[in-house]
């Protein structure tokens, strides 16, 4: 009891802006045992250890974000559905996770299912393709560490200019630590600012080395993008809305590896197709074991369009979305 009421001292001086000091970690997985293992609500943890709900709110998101506390999905929540993804797509797997009330939510949920399926897949001598995406970046929290040996990450587009949930880079990198693996970046901008530019890029030898290593990978990580003003492409300024309606002029309905697709996952005619460096959406066929993780009513056509482009392994959904592409399909 005694230890449990200095503990409770300690966690009552932390700053409201969250955990921060090295010594803070057996605190937080006491907050995080009683929210998650005995089922408190936040509010009862804040109460239990004489803080705010805010700070117990921090200090969960923290245990998430460095691994402390793992999700997995314990059992198929819907066989009927899954077995209707893999019958209509031809695909090898469905895994589905509850849509959450909190939508907001819902990129961590796919992410826990994503980073299960990749560490499932993981062997020694593997060479993983990564793609961009704020799921993608999360996946990788939920993925196991162990020992392998000779494993690889191959990023599959180039990067941005700033850190970023886009960013390839940050992506690849946090994969390759929790393996102690090889890294290869594509050393140029996902996008170029002209098509000669481009093209110049491609032909540099430390980028046709990369592509040249993207077409040995084993398995490749992936996500989809919508198009609309309000994607994260949008957000971050990577198009304009003059762009997004261009495109949907040219039949893309979302982007796959920064390449924009159309209804069946062919990469439409747009000077932006011409100005991506990245490994092409062509050749995904070739990789033999394809993950897709993506969810969200905005993110359907895209799922769809991959989905029939046939070179989706493994789709990582959640229920709603699964439902709208077996309505639709």
């Amino acid at each position: 009891m005694r230890d449990l009421q200095k503990s409770n001292r300690r966690i009552s001086n932390m700053r409201d802006s969250g955990p921060q000091a090295s010594d803070d970690t057996e605190l937080i997985a006491r907050v995080a045992y009683y929210y998650y293992v005995e089922g408190l609500t936040q509010n009862r943890v804040a109460e239990k250890f004489g803080i705010s709900r805010i700070r117990v709110n921090r200090m969960i998101a923290h245990a998430r974000a460095v691994g402390l506390v793992k999700v997995r999905i314990a059992s198929s929540l819907n066989l009927k559905v899954e077995a209707d993804l893999e019958r209509k797509f031809g695909i090898e797997k469905a895994v589905l996770v509850p849509t959450p009330e909190n939508i907001q939510n819902l990129h961590e949920a796919i992410a826990a299912a994503a980073g299960l399926q990749l560490s499932n897949r993981l062997q020694d001598g593997m060479s993983i393709g990564v793609g961009w995406g704020r799921t993608l970046r999360m996946s990788v929290g939920f993925a196991d560490k162990r020992k392998l040996a000779g494993v690889s990450i191959v990023s599959l587009l180039g990067g941005l200019t700033r850190g970023s949930v886009m960013n390839t880079y940050e992506t690849a990198s946090r994969l390759a630590d929790l393996y102690d693996a090889d890294c290869f970046y594509i050393a140029a901008p996902a996008f170029a600012d002209d098509e000669e530019t481009a093209q110049v890029l491609r032909d540099q030898s430390s980028v046709r080395d990369v592509f040249a290593r993207a077409r040995q990978i084993d398995l490749a990580l992936l996500s989809v993008g919508a198009l609309n003003t309000q994607s994260t492409m949008s957000r971050l300024g990577l198009i304009s809305t003059q762009d997004v309606h261009s495109l949907n002029a040219a039949g893309a309905v979302g982007d796959l590896c920064a390449q924009w697709i159309d209804a069946h996952g062919n990469i439409v005619d747009h000077p932006l197709n011409r100005r991506v460096v990245a490994f092409s959406v062509n050749e995904l066929g070739n990789i033999p074991c394809v993950i897709l993780a993506s969810g969200g009513k905005e993110k359907v056509a895209a799922i769809r369009a991959a989905l029939r482009r046939k070179i989706v392994s493994v789709l990582v959904t959640d229920e709603t979305t699964a439902q709208d592409l077996l309505a639709e399909a």
